[in-house]
């Protein structure tokens, strides 16, 4: 077992009261790569994580993977035994070509014989990431990609266009012009028809980049879009409790040796004001099929601000970005593409 392990199970132990007697539904490892964990030291913290929490039996537990990570067999064996019964794999893409532009470290093969091999281990609750709006990929390649997603039956799918952070090494080759940079126009056109290919394959889009089967949606992802608190550990790792939010460092050596000192390795703590909570709600519902609920902002932040986005949300219904159907509020397939714009403008000051 390695530094990190005990830290992080230290961690847990003096943060355990901080979902209060909640039982725990989900469990989510990811950000970073998780799945370069030892077996041992995963079965070691769900282990402790079912000690400590009222962890139900049919919860939701999720590993993050690269197709690189899942080609040992008995690995992937040990993650089932030791509970996880949900992978998110991060695909991107089915043809060679993009996942070279993206630099990826995995091939297109590899992509495939990650689903296969996972399905073959018992693990049939699968994930997968797809990338679209890359200079690489041609609407007819799209197509394939999402057809091979739907060929294989995934029953969910997380689908991003592409971004490039500053500072990293694809934004210099960009700069440099030693790669073409990404087209706004083609992320929006193979977005509507994405949004069109999944509808008409049985996929709810209940959320504006996630696509599932019924009865697949990621339980643990929709519980940050409902506000439900959440406990996050390790480094950077975020948490909330219904009113505030706190966070990690984000250095690993720091993280390690400030448990080691019996102390907590929180960076920062934000307490949220009403018009936070309540602009957090808006960014957050209109990116769902549940929709913006005027019934809800009325009885937790008062009429006067139901009636405010009321008063805002009307000429995007009226350009046909958005429906009012009783007392709820939905982005068309045309106000999906300007999702963030539309939210900005309903914010609260």
């Amino acid at each position: 077992m390695n530094d990190f392990v005990p830290a992080l199970l230290k961690e847990m132990e003096r943060r355990s009261d901080y979902l209060g007697a909640d039982t725990i539904e989900t469990v989510y490892f990811g950000g970073g790569t998780p799945s370069l964990l030892d077996p041992a030291d995963l079965n070691a913290i769900l282990d402790k994580i079912r000690e400590l929490f009222d962890l139900r039996p049919d919860a939701e537990i999720t590993l993050e993977a690269n197709p690189d990570d899942l080609t040992d067999r008995q690995r992937l064996i040990a993650w089932r035994i030791a509970g996880i019964n949900r992978l998110s794999i991060g695909i991107q893409s089915f043809f060679d070509d993009d996942l070279r532009w993206m630099n990826r470290a995995h091939d297109a093969a590899q992509a495939a014989d990650a689903i296969r091999l996972a399905r073959d281990q018992g693990l049939d609750n699968i994930s997968i990431d797809l990338i679209y709006g890359g200079p690489t990929l041609s609407d007819d390649h799209w197509q394939r990609n999402v057809e091979t997603a739907i060929r294989l039956q995934i029953p969910h799918l997380s689908c991003y266009a592409l971004t490039v952070e500053p500072r990293t090494a694809l934004d210099q080759l960009i700069r440099q012009h030693k790669r073409a940079d990404v087209n706004s126009d083609d992320q929006a056109r193979q977005l509507l028809l994405l949004m069109d290919w999944m509808s008409h394959s049985g996929y709810d889009h209940y959320e504006i980049s996630n696509f599932a089967l019924p009865g697949h949606r990621s339980r643990h992802n929709s519980s940050y879009w409902q506000g439900r608190p959440y406990l996050g550990l390790g480094p950077s790792a975020h948490s909330f409790d219904g009113e505030s939010r706190q966070w990690n460092i984000s250095n690993n050596a720091r993280y390690v040796s400030i448990l080691a000192n019996e102390e907590l390795p929180v960076a920062d703590r934000e307490v949220l004001t009403g018009i936070q909570q309540l602009n957090e709600y808006i960014m957050v519902s209109l990116r769902t099929m549940d929709g913006l609920d005027f019934h809800h902002i009325k009885n937790r932040f008062g009429e006067q601000s139901a009636q405010e986005i009321i008063k805002k949300i009307g000429r995007y219904v009226l350009e046909g970005k958005a429906v009012m159907m009783e007392d709820r509020v939905f982005l068309t397939s045309q106000g999906k593409l300007l999702a963030d714009r539309i939210t900005a403008d309903l914010f609260m000051a």
